[in-house]
This record gives C-alpha cells, structure tokens and sequence, in this order.
C-alpha cells in the first residue's frame, strides 16, 4: 500500500502531541483525588491537602508534572458540566458615540441615536452602521444636510484628525477605527479584572462584529459578584446634590399628576409618590427613602415622559439615582438621590483613578482610599472649594456610593469612597478601578449560570451515556462484522484519543452538547466502516480473493465516504460559524471528530488490515448470522414511489397545519426572558406553582407578565420562564426577579432556607441549579442567525451536490428531502410540546440538531445518489427505473446499520445523558428515522422523476442488482 510510512508515522507522532496533551489533565484529576480522598467533604482540610501534594512532581523521563502546571494545562470544561456562569457582555455604544461628540446636543444628532437605539432591537448590524444609516435619514427628512465633520458631531477638538472638509466618507472610516479600538479597550480591561479574581481557566472573547465580549468562568460560584465586576464600568463622577426642599414642589405637582393621569404612566391613580418617599425618615442627603418592594414603582414614574415634561427649570437635567445598598440598620429602604445635571449630562468631575486601596474610618468602617489623576485633581480641587458645607455624591455607574458635606476644599486629588462596604466587596471595588474604566457602561445581554451540583450531575450523565454508547457500538460492529469489526473498534478508540488530544492541544472547551459531538463522530466512524466493509462484501461475492476484495473495498467506498463527511462538515462549519456558546463548542468536536474519523476509520484501518493481509492471514468481514443479510435483498422502490408521496403529502400537510394551528414553544434566546431550573426537595405541582407566580410577576401598572412553569425532567424539579423585566438587563433586575421568583415558591421550599442559599443551590438543599437571561437584541440576533444557518446549509449543500454529481435533478432530489424531513420535525414539535416531559424549544439547541439531521440526512442520500452514478457509467443496458431500484437496494445494508447503530447511539443518550440533552436528541431521532426514509422514498424519487422527464417515457422493466452474480433474474426466465 503507497503511502503506509506515511500514515503511520502521522499517526505516531499525533498520538504522541496528543498524550503530551492530556497527561497534565490526568495528572491533575489524580492529585485531586488523592486530596479528596484524605480530606472527605471538608474544604480546609481539601486546600492544605492540595498544598502538600502540589509539591510533589512526576518525571516521565520527556517531561516532568506538578500539579499548578498542570491544572493550568488540564483539558477546559464548560460551565454545563463544571458549574459556573457564561456571559455576554455589551458595550453601550451610545455612550461612545456621546463620547466622541463630546456630548453634543445637537438635535439632528439625539434624534438619530434614538432611532438608532430603536433599529438596533431588530438589527443585527453594527451599532455605528445603523447610526450612520438614520444619520443620512434624519438629515434628509430634516433638509439640514449637516456633515458628520461637523462641530457639533464628530468635528469637535476631541477627535483632531477630523477637519471641517473632511468627508462622511473618511469620517465613517475614523469613527469605524475609534469604536474599534474602544471594543478592544473593553476587552483588555474586562480581562484584567477577571485575572485579578483568581477563576481558574477564564476564557474571554471578542465576538467579531458585535462589540460584544464572551466571558465563560467555569467553577465561578458567587453569581452576583462575578456579574458587579464585570457590569461595572469604574467610571467615577462627582455631580452637586440637590436638596429635599428644592425636590419636594416638583414630587407634590407629580403626585397630582398620578391621580388624574396614572393610567397613561402606567400605575395605579391611588399612588401616592409623596407617601413613598418616606419624606420622615430622610437620610444621608437623599430625597426619598424607598422600600425595596416600591423601588421598581417609583422608577417606572420618575421616568415616564409626562414627568419629564412636568420637571420645574431648576430640575429640568437633575438625575434621580439609586445609593449603593441599603444602610446597615435599615436594610429594607434604599435611598434615592436627586443629582444635578446640565444639558449634556456632563459631571464636574469625570477623573480615572491612579491608585487605589481599601482602609478603614475613623469608626472603623471600611472604605476605599484614592488618587485621582492630575485632571480629575484638579477638577476636584475647583469642585471641593465651591461646594463647602454643601452635599457631593461619588458615583460608579450611575450609582451613588456615598454622599457626605463637603468640610473644605481638597486640593491634592484625595478622597475617600464609603458605602457601608464588607471586606470582599472593598476589595472587589479596588481591583475594578485598578483594571481601570471600561470606554462605556456594560450590560450582560445573555447570561448562563450552572450550579455546581448541576455540573456534577452533568458528568455523570454525560460519562455514562458515553460509555454505554461506545458499549453498544463496540458489541454491534463486532457481532456484524466479525474480525473487520475488531479493527473498526482500535480505530475508533485511537479516534477518540485523537479527538480528546487534539481538543486540548487547540484549548477547546469539552461541553455536554461538545459529549454528544463526540458520541455523533463515533457513529460517523462506524458508517465511514459500514460503507468500507459492504462494499468488500460485495467484491468477495463478486468472487475475488480477501486481499483483492479488500483493496476494491476500499478504492470504491472512498467516493462515498469523502461526499459524506464533506457535506457532515460543511453543516458543521455552518454551525460553528452561526452557533454561540455550546452549539459551538458542539461544531468544534464534530469537525475535529469528522477529520480524525476519516484519518483513523480510512487510512490508519487500511494500514492496519493489511499490514495483517499482506502476511498471508485472513480477516472476516461477516460473522454466521449476518453473513446473508440483505444479500438478496431487491425492492422495486421507484414502483411505489407514489405510495411514498402520498403518505409524505399527508405528513407534511398534517405538520403545517400543526405549525398554524398550534404554534411552536419558543425558547428565550428566541424571545427574549429568563429561566431557572428550580429544584425542590419534594415534588411538586408545575401547574399550581405557575399560578402562584404570575400573581408575583406583575407589572407596575397591575398587569400579569408571562410566566411558564414546567417539569423539568424528575417531578421534584421544575423550569420556570419569565418575560418580567424583559429590556432591564441590570444586575438589580436579575436579583429582583429572584427576589420575586423565592417569594413564589416559598410554600413550596423548606422553611429554614434563605434567600443566598436559593440562590446557589447545591447537593445538600433545594433551589436554582441553572439559569439563562437572554436579552431581546440578542434573542433576534440568535433567531436571524438561525434562520442564515438552516439556509446556508441547503444552500451549501445543493451546490455541493451539484458540483459533485453534475446533474440538477440530483442537487433537487436532496434539497427537497431535506425540506421533507424539516418540516416533519417542526411539525412533530408543534404537536407535542405541550405534552412532552422534556424541552421541545424552539430554540439555538433546535436550530443546531435540525443541521445536524440535515447533515445526517443528506449523507445517506449521497450514499444512494454515488452508488446511482456509479451505476449510470457501468450499468447503460438498464432502465433508468432498474438501475434506481439496484442503487439503493444494494446499499440498503449499509443504510439499516448506519441507521441502527446511530439511533442506538442517540437512544443511550437520550436515555442516560440528562435532562438538558433530551430535547436536542429527540429532534435527531426523529432526523434519524425521517432522513433515512427521505434518502430512499423522497430524494431518491424526486431525482428519478426529473430525470426521467428529461428522457422521455421509460419502459416498465426493472433491473437488478448486477454486483451480486448469484442472483438470478426470475423474470427472463419466464
């Protein structure tokens, strides 16, 4: 065999990369377990064990492992089976825009970034791109053919390349590089800050063309801090405070407003503002003094246009804004304060701090001592020295931390944040001005957290539905194919080490959906064997001897193995290029798995088996029960075509009405929302609990947001949905939801839990084991990428077809199988995702097994369609019907294994791979059943038909299959 040094010294030398791979990974999880043995359950006991054995190395002679090297080079996890919490992030890019105008005001200007905030919930553009866009529009509509150069847009002294006669054009181009480089100040700042947190293999990165950063922290328990760090822009402001008696006019005139108008605010007429703001017990310098249950109300008024519109001149720029947490001995008010502010919402002093560090007070509280840098020390001298004996607020994010009398002027830049802090909090709030400031406030618009005990959970369904599908795959492709088979299964597991070295080598994150990938390349190799081994059978009963049988296998399976995983790896690279988070890391395994399965199935297996041929031993590719099976096998299937169509008419009809009449589930990365994964320490009632919710999650204003309860896998564990809050993507309105979401469920939860544990909930007591926030921008951008995806993959693959088997009729035949087999699926879905005890969203996870069936799908189709050109060059005295019906049924053994043995597959982890899998293996088992019947009866027909019409009236003789010669023909005997 040409070419076997070669193969084999690739194959030595990528099992040796990859072993040098995964040995930290191995040497990592064994220290672990040593301290886990000797320490139990106790935590100190755990570190001081880890410590002791940290200090030991193990030289393997080519190199030597300790244990802080090789947990940095351990193979990464992600949060679905380590815990923890997977963010993006979004930078507010009005705020650079603000920045770059130098807060202008201009009309034309505040009117284009309000249409452009607008366009941007349904856009999947660039920020800047639509703004440029309803720029030109504005000033069309206005007739003020104003220039992006000029002063009162971009043309200001903060951006000096700019000149007057600059044109839109080149300014387009400088503003495009401005916004750039600020998204790459974010991410060197964000990633900073997460470096200084200690998580251990953090994984932060740009998503190209969005101005968005991914941050994924598996291990990460402490949810609400890790989000404060990362939403925190560390931009610091020193603003006036207005006075109770300058405010409360306007809060009267307001309340008198609400009594005759509150409908069209949105509250209830019976609210009382003034009776809200708690006017008697004013503190540290606020206006109002909120209960926390009454903050989301008064927010709701003070924003609302009409009391915009109320505002008195000396409060027409003032901000309303929030303190940092309630004070220690009235935890459950919140004080707001009145800030005042001028036309460009410009503070007096806007410095970046130099140092900073925690220390205590006087009274021993903990602070934040700071240096400002020479501007803001300067600012800050000017504002001190005016605003003796008066009130100043220090604020980070529009938040204020503290707001004490100024005593006199501070000269050197030095000042002093208090806010009633505990020592994690201090510490936290140093490290995020030492990273330094963000160009412009974040804000989490998608948010996955996975609890601990999930993701334990997570490795143990996803270890056992790995191993009893390698089990069941090991004994199935032994039974059928005897000693073949043993050589199918060394490939298969040098496949996997491959699959698993090279993951680590390119720092890929294995993921529960990434298990699945691995499990689906595992199926591909034993269809890439299926395919070999079929085809040898056929060559030994053609006559030919074991070594040429083998080397014809080989030779002849190779057309349809390589269209096979090429259109397998084209809808992977559809998915990884459309796909987020997990569905990505799905892709990822699946092409890396795709290329080894290849490598191992079809050039290292031919090193193999005859390097055992050419020393003159045998090798069956049959065992005594299925040596026969579908040997003389032989359907007439373009006979019943129109048997075919009919019932596909019928089920495709049946699933659009279902489509219209009962509608889809759609998931929240579609819509928009939050969900929880709650566990209970009992079962519990979805229904009666979904009740107790929606009187929960009301709005101001009295109306019932959407609240969707459901069993969530075992009865003691349900999935709770909500749109409540939907366009707040804050921190506060994360932890009042759960706030309300604890209230809901607290007749149901022990008695002694609090709210920390509920949470974070572990293996000892109930609660949230996992959540996802989508925000609506990103919800549209995940459904339009959705939709690209699915059409390129059709795209992609009609061409594909065409290029490689040069007939139309063919790229048709496939597509509409493809179609076929969709609609199918989506209609299966809308029928029964009302009943079904586990996840049939429509969601990112449906949208990438829909590919993945797609792929599956037309692989078996080009089995069929490459044994049909084959047929078509050697078969010319044959009908065209004939040689269809010969085409697939001589690959019908190959097609009732693949199909068999990857429907097994997929049963074990539907079964056994856990909750969050079971929709998504669904919908491939129906893309299993559905492709292998739309390859014969849809695609194959449909190719048929227009060829046929493309010759003219065909003679009603059929064929037979003319590779097995000891069929014979009983109808030229007649």
């Amino acid at each position: 065999m040409q070419g076997k040094g070669l193969i084999t010294l690739v194959a030595v030398i990528l099992g040796l990369i990859c072993l040098n791979e995964l040995l930290p990974t191995w040497y990592a999880g064994k220290i672990e377990k040593q301290a886990t043995e000797f320490a139990g359950n106790n935590p100190e006991k755990y570190k001081k064990e880890l410590a002791r054995l940290s200090k030991d190395t193990l030289n393997l002679g080519f190199t030597k492992l300790y244990y802080s090297r090789a947990k940095e080079r351990e193979m990464k996890l992600g949060l679905d089976l380590k815990g923890g919490i997977n963010v993006l992030l979004e930078i507010n890019h009005r705020d650079l825009v603000n920045d770059l105008t130098n807060y202008s005001t201009n009309p034309i200007l505040i009117e284009t970034l309000n249409r452009t905030d607008k366009d941007q919930k349904n856009s999947t553009k660039a920020y800047i791109e639509n703004f440029f866009t309803e720029f030109e529009a504005v000033n069309a509509e206005k007739k003020t053919n104003l220039k992006l150069a000029d002063p009162e847009i971009f043309g200001n002294t903060n951006l000096s390349e700019i000149k007057y006669n600059t044109t839109d054009a080149e300014v387009k181009n400088i503003i495009r590089r401005k916004i750039e480089a600020s998204e790459g100040a974010a991410y060197e700042v964000i990633r900073t800050r997460i470096d200084k947190m200690g998580v251990t293999q953090p994984n932060v990165q740009k998503v190209p063309g969005t101005g968005r950063i991914s941050v994924e922290m598996p291990g990460s328990k402490d949810i609400d801090r890790v989000k404060k760090m990362l939403q925190t822009s560390a931009k610091l402001q020193f603003w006036e405070v207005q006075q109770p008696q300058e405010i409360l006019p306007y809060f009267e005139q307001l309340n008198a407003l609400i009594s005759a108008k509150g409908d069209s605010i949105g509250v209830p007429k019976t609210t009382n503002l003034v009776s809200l703001m708690q006017l008697n017990s004013l503190r540290a310098n606020g206006v109002g003094n909120i209960k926390l249950s009454d903050t989301a109300i008064v927010n709701k008024i003070l924003n609302s246009d009409l009391a915009k519109k109320l505002r008195p001149t000396n409060i027409k720029y003032s901000q309303f804004v929030w303190g940092y947490k309630p004070e220690a001995n009235d935890e459950n008010n919140l004080v707001l304060y009145a800030l005042r502010g001028n036309i460009n919402q410009k503070a007096p002093v806007d410095g970046a701090v130099e140092s900073a560090r925690v220390n205590y007070d006087e009274m021993g509280r903990v602070v934040v001592d700071m240096q400002m840098d020479s501007k803001g020390s300067k600012d800050w001298k000017t504002m001190t020295a005016k605003n003796v004996n008066k009130p100043v607020a220090v604020t980070l994010d529009n938040i204020v931390y503290t707001a004490p009398n100024v005593v006199n002027e501070i000269p050197n830049g030095r000042t002093q944040i208090s806010g009633n802090f505990s020592q994690q909090e201090a510490q936290d709030l140093v490290d995020v001005l030492g990273a330094g400031k963000l160009p412009a406030s974040a804000k989490i618009v998608q948010a996955d957290v996975v609890g601990p005990s999930l993701g334990a959970e997570s490795i143990n369904a996803g270890i056992l539905s790995f191993i009893i599908a390698f089990l069941v795959i090991v004994a199935y492709i032994i039974f059928y194919y005897g000693g073949a088979g043993v050589f199918a299964v060394i490939a298969m597991i040098i496949n996997l080490f491959y699959i698993f070295g090279i993951m680590d080598s390119v720092d890929a994150t294995l993921t529960l959906p990434g298990i699945a990938g691995i499990v689906l390349s595992m199926a591909m190799a034993v269809d890439t064997n299926v395919i070999i081994y079929e085809r040898t059978k056929e060559e030994l009963f053609a006559g030919k001897n074991i070594l040429e049988a083998y080397r014809d296998g080989f030779k002849h399976a190779l057309s349809a193995i390589i269209d096979g995983h090429s259109t397998t790896l084209l809808t992977a690279l559809v998915l990884y290029v459309f796909g987020t988070g997990p569905i990505k890391g799905f892709a990822v395994t699946l092409i890396i798995g795709i290329l080894m399965t290849f490598f191992t199935s079809v050039l290292l297996s031919r090193v193999m088996i005859f390097a055992r041929l050419n020393k003159g031993k045998g090798l069956s590719v049959w065992t005594p029960l299925t040596k026969n099976l579908f040997r003389n096998v032989w359907i007439d299937f373009i006979g019943k075509r129109k048997y075919a169509y009919i019932i596909s008419a019928v089920l495709t009809i049946a699933s659009l009405i279902s489509m219209k009449v009962n509608g889809f589930k759609y998931g929240i990365d579609f819509t928009g929302g939050r969900n929880y994964v709650v566990r209970f320490d009992k079962p519990v009632d979805a229904d009666n609990i979904e009740k107790s919710l929606i009187k929960q999650f009301q709005t101001a204003d009295g109306k019932n947001s959407a609240v969707e309860a459901k069993t969530f896998g075992s009865g003691n564990q349900l999935k709770i949905s909500t749109d409540y809050l939907i366009d707040d993507e804050s921190l506060k309105a994360d932890q009042t939801i759960e706030q309300k979401l604890f209230e809901g469920l607290k007749a149901n939860l022990p008695a002694n839990l609090t709210l920390a544990q509920f949470k974070s909930a572990d293996v000892d007591h109930a609660g949230i084991v996992s959540s996802t926030k989508v925000g609506p921008t990103v919800a549209d951008d995940i459904k339009t990428g959705g939709m690209y995806a699915v059409i390129a993959a059709l795209g992609g693959i009609f061409l594909y077809i065409l290029m490689r088997f040069r007939k139309w009729q063919f790229s048709l035949g496939a597509v509409v199988g493809l179609a076929h087999d969709a609609i199918i699926i989506l209609g299966v879905y809308s029928l029964l995702h009302k009943y079904m005890p586990f996840n049939m969203e429509i969601n990112q996870d449906f949208i990438a097994a829909i590919l993945t069936v797609l792929g599956y799908s037309i692989n078996d189709t080009v089995i069929v369609f490459d044994r049909i050109r084959e047929y078509l060059r050697e078969k010319k005295s044959l009908t065209l019907a004939g040689l269809f019906d010969d085409s697939i049924s001589s690959t019908l053994g190959r097609t009732f294994n693949t199909s068999f043995t990857t429907i097994l597959v997929i049963l074990a982890i539907f079964i056994f791979g856990g909750d969050n899998l079971r929709g998504f293996m669904f919908a491939l088992l129906l893309g299993i059943a559905f492709g292998t019947y739309s390859s014969i009866f849809v695609s194959s027909a449909i190719a048929y038909d227009f060829l046929k019409g493309k010759g003219g009236k065909e003679e009603k003789l059929h064929g037979r299959t003319s590779v097995d010669v000891e069929v014979i023909d009983k109808r030229t005997k007649k």
